[in-house]
């Protein structure tokens, strides 16, 4: 059975990685493309209206899906309380919003706002209707099927959306291709999934499932509240372009914090196949912890100290006012998927509860820091989040320690290698400009990731040799085959 579990997180894990490096891979070349085509304002309308549209995508998931994965013994009874729970309210919280958009955009003083939102807000239907399927190959940990729809969904809307801005339709594009994501994602689920809808519901099921994702959905919704809280505020006490510049800042931040995310969430599904067995979490966690420190901290050190030459290369002049921003949530995100993971742990053995412990603590450090910094910039706005989130990561190791045993010594002993690593990357690239004066941001570019991949592969060899030895054996038999 040990077995087993080992070899589908294998091909769950390698499946997951093939679909955000495609799918962020096509999502980053696209992103380039729109940014030299469309203006900071554009996306800083899409940016208000998708922190409405992320409320309700996460309410109407309700943290029902992760209880789908947690099922043994699941039957039709069960996924179809689920769906129409989902399409329900999805149908409240579209006409909800739909008449409530007029509000919105009086609120940002922006009329645009309110035919942007009526239309990009009919993508929370077409999510309500794929949720199960999506639960029930995450369950299965078919990663592969996953994979495919989502590169096809990527590539339909990422088309549609360049498609609509070389035309001029401006902020339009943005709102179509998101649009177009979601409806892609319907369609290909239903042809690749085995399950359909039947006409089965149960109150007790949902009661059941209630108790448990209560939590998760106020972990999540409290997430989603203050992950958008900045985009929230800077479009309301600053100009739409200012929106426009952090949401491209985030965007690029996320797309590496997202990959990562993406790629860890198979490792809810691996710890709760083994929720009862705390020594054997403990072990597979720290592990996973310190092959993850050594690539996700050195990457971030990377964008962090190239921040400069890379907007200026990706996306031209008109962009750079966006890479302070981009840098301080690089370094909030800097711990982050080693966080997910210690939740990703405890949430699978049953602590929901503790889970959503956690983020309340990161949240209420995020409020304070957002009452002491607000009337100073926007810099210090996102200072302040990233001391909340290292708290967060904190009490998340505190918590890990009270239920695995995990001491603080050992945490350290997981992630020093990767700090010393991030570290070295950070110095290499940081010197670049110093000593490579004259040339242009092109070129001085291509010697920072040089600089970076050199440094990383030295300390790598020296710190986590069976690392490389492994990832060399890899290769070697994948040409083998």
């Amino acid at each position: 059975m040990g077995d087993n579990l080992k070899e589908r997180t294998l091909g769950a894990l390698k499946w997951s990685i093939t679909d955000r490096v495609a799918q962020q891979g096509i999502q980053f070349v696209a992103g380039i493309i729109l940014a030299r085509l469309l203006l900071p304002e554009d996306y800083g309308l899409l940016g208000i209206v998708m922190v409405f549209a992320a409320i309700a995508y996460t309410t109407v998931e309700g943290g029902l899906s992760a209880a789908i994965v947690r099922t043994h013994d699941l039957t039709d009874k069960h996924t179809n309380t689920v769906f129409y729970t989902n399409l329900c309210v999805s149908v409240f919280l579209y006409l909800l919003l739909f008449f409530t958009a007029p509000l919105i955009a009086k609120f940002y003083d922006e009329p645009r706002i309110t035919s942007i939102a009526r239309i990009i807000f009919v993508a929370i239907l077409f999510n309500a209707f794929y949720l199960v399927p999506y639960a029930l190959f995450g369950r299965a940990m078919d990663y592969k099927s996953l994979t495919k729809v989502n590169l096809i969904s990527t590539l339909c809307s990422s088309t549609t959306g360049i498609t609509l801005a070389y035309l001029g339709y401006g902020v339009w594009a943005l709102v179509f291709q998101q649009l177009s994501y979601h409806f892609v994602r319907m369609i290909m689920f239903y042809l690749v999934s085995h399950w359909k809808p039947k006409l089965l519901f149960s109150y007790a099921i949902l009661k059941e499932y209630w108790t448990f994702s209560i939590h998760l959905l106020s972990n999540n919704l409290i997430g989603v509240l203050f992950n958008n809280l900045y985009t929230f505020l800077i479009g309301k006490l600053y100009p739409i372009k200012q929106v426009g510049y952090y949401t491209q800042a985030y965007k690029m931040s996320d797309t590496v914090s997202f990959t990562f995310q993406a790629i860890l969430s198979t490792a809810y599904n691996m710890f709760a196949q083994i929720h009862d067995q705390h020594e054997r979490i403990s072990r597979i966690l720290g592990e996973l912890t310190r092959r993850v420190s050594v690539i996700s901290l050195p990457i971030m050190a990377f964008l962090i100290a190239s921040a400069d030459q890379l907007f200026f290369v990706l996306f031209g002049d008109k962009w750079l006012p966006a890479v302070p921003y981009f840098q301080l949530l690089c370094a909030a995100a800097l711990f982050l998927p080693m966080h997910q993971i210690n939740i990703h742990a405890l949430n699978a053995m049953g602590n929901s509860k503790i889970t959503f412990r956690i983020e309340l603590i990161k949240r209420v450090l995020i409020i304070i820091s957002v009452a002491l910094t607000y009337k100073f910039g926007i810099i210090q706005l996102l200072t302040g989040f990233v001391i909340a989130c290292y708290g967060g990561a904190f009490a998340s190791i505190f918590f890990v320690k009270k239920f695995l045993g995990i001491s603080f010594k050992q945490t350290l002993s997981f992630v020093y290698r990767g700090i010393i690593i991030a570290v070295c990357v950070w110095a290499a690239v940081f010197a670049c400009p110093f000593i490579f004066t004259g040339v242009s941001q092109y070129l001085l570019f291509i010697i920072q990731a040089c600089a970076a991949l050199l440094t990383y592969l030295f300390f790598v060899w020296l710190l986590c040799r069976d690392m490389l030895t492994q990832a060399w054996e890899w290769v070697k038999s994948k040409r083998k085959k």
